[in-house]
């Protein structure tokens, strides 16, 4: 019998506070949330086991904004000694408390995924004039970007192969972070799926993810309304698992094949 009213249960091998709002003024480099991600902020980029520099802003050529978020914006970043670009999430010194909460959760997922292929990877960060700059793998578009251009321009659609690698790598990125870090994503949507030239396919985005206790979450206020599981939008049901993130996954998967 299925736990959430109108679901089958999927045939997978799944293991069974509120946030005080805050004046901008009361966030000082104290913080501890702050100070656990400058704890953090070595000033070294690891690109590889092997390929590792010491840097400072200085060392990065501002290529350009590629987008902007809750925290502050997404630049595209070269570092001049490696010939490297990536994209440099750069927070504000000025984000309120539940902000941070966030940031955190998403440093701390990106920096526990280095084994996982199909999450983005994190290269380092740094503050710089009291502002956090987190440096991950710059990928070329999103799921979302893609699906528009084949659709609109070239009128067209992506093949069907295309979705189903789409399909794998995402569920897993998604197994990684149930099995590794005991989190679910919870904004599992076309624009944090991110895609690169060489066919790599990588999730993003990990700022709302939840804790899972016993395999289960219980927070309702976060994520994208349009692609979320009916547990988690029902009033009559106050948990819900992993499978909710695979429900996201399949209405992106709709949207991208049936434009």
């Amino acid at each position: 019998m299925s736990r959430f009213p109108g679901r089958v249960d999927l045939s997978l091998d799944f293991e069974r506070k509120s946030d005080r709002k805050v004046q901008s003024s009361d966030i000082t480099t104290t913080s501890p949330h702050l100070e656990f991600i400058r704890s953090h902020s070595s000033g070294k980029l690891k690109f590889s086991p092997e390929q590792f520099y010491d840097f400072t802003a200085s060392d990065l050529e501002d290529q350009g904004e590629i987008g902007q978020g809750a925290f502050g914006n997404v630049i595209k970043m070269r570092h001049r000694l490696s010939n490297i670009s990536m994209a440099v999430k750069r927070i504000r010194s000025t984000v309120n408390e539940r902000e941070q909460k966030q940031l955190l959760m998403e440093l701390d997922a990106i920096m526990k995924s280095e084994s996982c292929p199909n999450i983005v990877q994190f290269y380092g960060a740094i503050f710089r004039e009291g502002d956090c700059w987190i440096c991950m793998e710059l990928m070329d578009t999103s799921l979302e970007k893609l699906y528009k251009y084949v659709f609109e321009k070239l009128n067209e659609t992506i093949p069907e192969d295309i979705i189903g690698n789409v399909t794998v790598h995402t569920l897993t990125a998604l197994s990684y972070l149930k099995d590794h870090l005991k989190i679910i994503h919870r904004d599992v949507k076309p624009s944090n799926i991110l895609l690169d030239r060489r066919g790599h396919i990588k999730l993003c985005d990990f700022g709302i993810a939840g804790q899972l206790v016993d395999s289960i979450a219980r927070t309702r206020d976060a994520g994208c309304r349009p692609y979320m599981a009916p547990e988690r939008l029902s009033l009559s049901t106050n948990s819900y698992d992993v499978r909710s993130d695979v429900w996201s996954l399949g209405i992106t998967l709709v949207l991208a094949d049936d434009q």
